[in-house]
């Protein structure tokens, strides 16, 4: 697994060269940007991994497991209104205009559709690759889409669905974030069945693990490098340890009907999650966890923040599996370097850098690469949020419009 991009190499150059002289002059020197100028035009030439991004165009129903809730309170440099949305538009597609309104949007979108007919098949997304000098880019999606090339956009499935057989009315209503993500999750295992030519979920207990795992099998089989969980969405990420026997007297009471109760539901669910991570260590299929605040108005930080996965990731039962905390715990991502000790566990930097600006991103990139520079792994969490906005998410957040002029590559905050 390559491990750092263009932004993370020039920042250890910038670092070293302070610290081999931080007896001798404890700040930076006048020679500091002299260095960054003189690397600069030859870390341009390395291109990038992007290891965590939900490749897609705007009707693909499969770019997530999940959906977006409505009218959710979106932070500022994610809205639509961000000008450097306006300078990636140019950089990217040679937008002409200075403002988004509805009739230069129009633009835009004409201009896409005109690229996908010059570059069919996969050829649009990989032109986009190429255009962000990036080597792959791992797609996190539901299901692979034939317009996306398995050898550039390695694939990442999702498997918090298994969790959730049961009855889920009571889990529905709880909020109008999982009213939206519940059913989704439903929607997947019945995917998945289909997948696997199974017409109701297996009668007792075993029969359902050995399902699941035929599904992992199959997925690792179908060029998938790893499995997902975006559990933080619809649960508490603490974790208790129950039996298996506790877990299959629960799925017997309640596969065939009823609702369970949310303490029951949770108990179950704490075995699958475990039994799963456990199949990742046998199937050597790494573990992504999404490990930091995410979108809707009853996200819970507090039920799902990255340290209450400590007591999952230092489980020596688990030293086989290897884990990427996704999106490296943010806000917690002090906190969280140090779960990285682990030599089974990595942080991913996505997200970050598209809620934060470079200003505050290169501190928390600073302390990650002066703490365990070989666990980190660069993500741009890049997703198609409709049709005038689209890749260009992927290119405000990654550094090279990060100071909104558009004046050409700056990939210091970790870019593409």
């Amino acid at each position: 697994m390559k491990l750092f991009s263009r932004g993370f190499l020039l920042c250890i150059v910038a670092g070293l060269s302070v610290f081999a002289a931080a007896q001798a002059r404890p700040f930076p020197g006048p020679d500091v940007q002299q260095i960054y100028q003189r690397m600069l035009p030859q870390i341009e030439k390395i291109p990038a991994f992007d290891h965590h991004a939900h490749p897609g165009f705007p009707d693909d129903p499969d770019v997530d497991a999940m959906a977006a809730p409505p009218d959710f309170s979106a932070p500022l440099r994610t809205r639509d209104a961000n000008p450097e949305l306006i300078a990636a538009a140019k950089a990217l597609f040679g937008y002409p205009y200075g403002d988004f309104s509805p009739e230069h949007g129009k633009w835009l979108v004409a201009k896409k559709a005109e690229l996908r007919k010059q570059h069919p098949g996969t050829g649009y997304f990989n032109m986009i690759l190429d255009k962000l000098n990036t080597e792959s880019s791992v797609a996190n999606r539901a299901m692979m889409a034939d317009y996306l090339d398995p050898k550039r956009f390695p694939w990442v499935f999702f498997a918090d669905s298994f969790m959730w057989p049961f009855h889920n009315e009571r889990e529905t209503a709880r909020n109008a974030d999982e009213g939206v993500f519940i059913p989704l999750q439903e929607k997947m295992l019945h995917r998945w069945m289909r997948q696997e030519k199974v017409a109701e979920l297996p009668g007792d207990f075993d029969g359902y693990l050995k399902f699941i795992s035929r599904v992992l099998e199959d997925n690792k089989n179908n060029n998938g490098i790893a499995m997902k969980f975006e559990v933080a969405y619809f649960r508490p990420t603490t974790f208790s340890d129950p039996t298996h026997d506790q877990a299959a007297e629960l799925y017997q009471r309640y596969v065939s009907g009823s609702v369970p109760s949310e303490k029951e539901y949770r108990t179950f669910q704490d075995y699958i999650f475990r039994y799963l991570i456990q199949e990742g260590g046998r199937l050597h299929l790494p573990v992504h966890i999404h490990s930091a605040v995410g979108i809707g108005d009853y996200f819970n930080l507090s039920e799902s923040n990255i340290m209450n996965l400590e007591s999952v990731l230092r489980d020596p039962r688990y030293r086989g599996t290897t884990f990427v905390m996704i999106h490296g715990g943010y806000p917690l991502e002090r906190e969280a370097i140090w779960l990285s000790a682990m030599k089974n566990v990595y942080l991913d930097s996505s997200e970050m850098e598209l809620i934060q600006y470079p200003s505050a991103f290169k501190d928390t990139l600073k302390q990650w690469l002066e703490t365990f520079p070989d666990k980190i792994t660069f993500g741009t969490d890049c997703f198609p949020y409709n049709e005038v906005l689209g890749e260009r998410k992927l290119l405000a957040g990654s550094g090279i419009i990060a100071d909104g002029s558009g004046r050409g590559p700056r990939r210091d905050d970790l870019g593409k």
